[in-house]
């Protein structure tokens, strides 16, 4: 855990929902730096999924939980918050959640047809549109502003960064002629991670959503960004599926696909600009998913992704 180290005797002492673990097992996965641990029963099984962070993050943790709370009441697929609390003595904090059963769906897609993976797919997208039905509580400043101001930022960075994408000036003046759709997008609840490896998957079956400690208020499309980058390379059938199941099978209109490559392409840039700064070491990999993203979308010639307009599989 962050800060010192503590073992499971001591938590048993602070949280009774642990008091009959035997075995603390952390997780490696992903790039939060949350310590995320599975917890196991006195019979050896998954109990639930405990998270430790740096104490100083308490606040929005609680905030975290709270949009876990939320997200119960609209019956949503996702672990459950238990218990939240903290502990002065070691500089951290702590978040226990129900954990759920089965594995990412990044390793189980590929192991079952199509036809199973469109499925899931769209159960994957009638969550997501259950996740957006949950309006942010409180003023804040508009999307546009918000994610404008971002963007400007990321983009100066960008070009004294060193590293360039290949055709950037079709994709950077694409960006330009379509910043103003972002105008009176509303601020509803975001998990704003939302790809496959954040999906857990259980006998062909969507068993629940994970991971919302990076969850945010904004437009909903934006969430489709992850679909492009990550889940589109993992299964395009899945892909498909959840936007067309966010869609209840209904066609997304202009208006869809114009956000969805704006903010994909705005995703581009950050992207080069959080690799570098974070996991430098995975710069290939990240350029060669940019790659991928600019070839799906003739460079941005295209809002809809050669992916998405060929469904070879249907």
């Amino acid at each position: 855990m962050s800060g010192k180290i503590v073992d499971i005797k001591q938590l048993r002492h602070v949280s009774p929902l642990l008091r009959h673990s035997t075995r603390i097992e952390q997780i490696h996965k992903g790039y939060s730096s949350d310590k995320k641990y599975i917890v196991y029963d006195g019979y050896g099984r998954p109990q639930c999924i405990l998270r430790s962070y740096s104490i100083d993050q308490d606040a929005n943790k609680r905030l975290e939980y709270n949009g876990l709370q939320t997200m119960a009441q609209h019956d949503v697929k996702c672990s459950r918050p238990l218990e939240i609390g903290v502990l002065p003595e070691y500089g951290i904090g702590y978040m226990i959640v129900s954990y759920i059963e089965g594995n990412d769906a990044a390793e189980e897609l590929p192991l079952l047809t199509d036809q199973e993976q469109f499925d899931i797919g769209v159960q994957a997208g009638k969550e997501l549109r259950k996740i957006h039905q949950a309006g942010c509580p409180e003023p804040m400043p508009s999307w546009h502003d918000r994610m404008l101001t971002k963007h400007r930022n990321y983009r100066t960075a960008y070009a004294g960064c060193g590293v360039a994408i290949r055709n950037d000036a079709s994709l950077l003046a694409f960006i330009d002629r379509h910043l103003d759709a972002m105008q009176d997008r509303p601020n509803l609840f975001q998990h704003d991670d939302y790809h496959v490896g954040n999906l857990i998957v259980r006998k062909g079956q969507l068993s629940g959503i994970i991971d919302f400690n990076r969850y945010e208020w904004g437009d909903p499309i934006h969430e489709f960004v992850k679909v492009g980058i990550f889940s589109a390379e993992v299964s395009v059938p899945f892909s498909v599926g959840q936007i067309q199941g966010y869609h209840n099978f209904s066609e997304p209109d202009e208006t869809f696909w114009r956000l969805y490559a704006l903010y994909l392409g705005m995703t581009l840039i950050s992207s080069v600009v959080w690799i570098l700064k974070v996991k430098p070491e995975e710069l290939d990999i990240m350029m060669q998913k940019i790659q991928k993203v600019m070839d799906d979308h003739d460079n941005f010639a295209s809002t809809v992704p050669k992916w998405y307009r060929q469904q070879a599989f249907i």
